[in-house]
């Protein structure tokens, strides 16, 4: 089997969800935007850098807990409560770096992706989504930062716009919308 037709068996492939679950419907609409943004666009490249700062902190805090715990087993419990003292502090202090980085920094991130430009300029796209809890409004925001600026766009539609009434993603409409924002920051970039 060729790579095009892999390509077309995770198209023709549809997602059904039960419309009528919130969060289901944003982890689905949110695969779909992941999904059409590198399909038709080769030259974007997934940037991790979201990720792994989170995997470092979480790595962190359990490195300070298991140092914790080792320290107890070598050292029994009056003689280690200095060291239990110093993790107990460094645990929070790191949980607390996690709660802002997921909260402020990350904050509905669904996906980074970087673009090597033929200048040798590298272009960050990320694209995040907000949808709150009883309503039907799925806000997408793309966005490109450049060395020089950043630019946004964004959009709300309801859900129902990309989800029939059986609760089947569909993808070409969610593609047609990340291709509208998509176009319209780089065209807005040409320009300049």
């Amino acid at each position: 089997m060729s790579k095009k037709d892999d390509k077309s068996e995770q198209i023709d492939e549809f997602v059904k969800i039960n419309k009528w679950d919130g969060a289901a419907v944003k982890l689905a609409l949110n695969d779909a935007v992941k999904h059409t943004l590198f399909a038709t666009r080769p030259h974007l490249k997934e940037h991790f850098g979201l990720i792994n700062t989170r995997l470092i902190l979480s790595t962190s805090m359990i490195g300070v807990a298991l140092m914790a715990y080792g320290w107890d087993v070598t050292h029994p419990f009056p003689e280690s409560k200095p060291v239990f003292m110093f993790c107990a502090v460094a645990y929070f202090s790191l949980m607390g770096v996690l709660t802002l980085h997921t909260t402020f920094r990350e904050k509905g991130t669904i996906v980074v992706a970087t673009e090597e430009m033929p200048n040798g300029e590298r272009r960050f796209w990320e694209a995040s989504s907000d949808m709150k809890k009883y309503d039907d409004k799925y806000t997408l925001v793309l966005s490109v930062k450049d060395t020089k600026s950043l630019k946004k766009t964004s959009s709300v539609k309801s859900c129902a716009s990309f989800i029939d009434v059986n609760g089947v993603v569909l993808y070409n409409l969610v593609a047609n919308e990340v291709d509208r924002l998509y176009n319209s920051l780089s065209i807005e970039k040409k320009e300049k």
